[in-house]
């Protein structure tokens, strides 16, 4: 429960109210992440939402460490995942999981943390489509998951895997139809709020 409520914090949403007076949920994508950060309000908000939602992973993959329980850290770490996509603070309308991720396996595996983020970065550098790299994400985690010793959770893994695929599906059915857009497409900078309210 505490992980849950930890990743339920909606760090976009609250940037947003008390910086810049708007809804993330009413701009751009529509969706309180990072990415739409950076496209609706700058780079400066888009660091200050990545970096506590990356956070908020850390904290609740740290939690059995912190109460000394025996309680798996990527159980609480992806617990606080589900919680950043479906906060109850925010009436259920998250993120789309990867900020979150990344602190989950900044605590539970550094190793593979470093590894899906590089295939993230790499994904999104050869495709320009940011959800693609996110999808990604899962499967590298299930791969990188059968070469190591340490982690191995085949079926947890592979269910991220659909519960990315369902996060995107939006993305996915605008790729199919040829509107979604590319991190270097100049459209996408129309979703940005006009200079005079960005006061961050």
């Amino acid at each position: 429960m505490a992980a849950y409520l930890v990743g339920s914090i909606p760090t976009a949403l609250l940037i947003g109210k008390y910086f810049f007076h708007v809804d993330i949920r009413d701009h751009g994508s529509k969706n309180p992440g990072a990415t739409n950060t950076l496209r609706v309000m700058g780079k400066r908000a888009a660091i200050v939402v990545l970096l506590m939602d990356v956070a908020k992973g850390m904290l609740a993959a740290s939690l059995p460490l912190i109460f000394d329980t025996p309680v798996e850290p990527l159980y609480t770490g992806m617990i606080a995942v589900i919680g950043h996509c479906f906060p109850i603070f925010a009436g259920f309308r998250g993120g789309k999981a990867i900020a979150t991720t990344a602190g989950a396996l900044l605590v539970v595996d550094i190793g593979m943390f470093l590894a899906v983020y590089l295939t993230f970065i790499a994904v999104i550098l050869l495709t320009k489509y940011v959800f693609m790299g996110s999808i990604s994400v899962g499967i590298a985690i299930l791969i990188y998951s059968f070469f190591s010793p340490e982690v191995h959770e085949p079926f947890i893994f592979t269910a991220f895997i659909i519960f990315l695929i369902f996060l995107h599906r939006s993305n996915l059915q605008n790729f199919f139809s040829g509107k979604e857009p590319k991190i270097n497409d100049k459209k996408v900078k129309g979703d940005r709020l006009p200079p005079k309210d960005l006061k961050m």
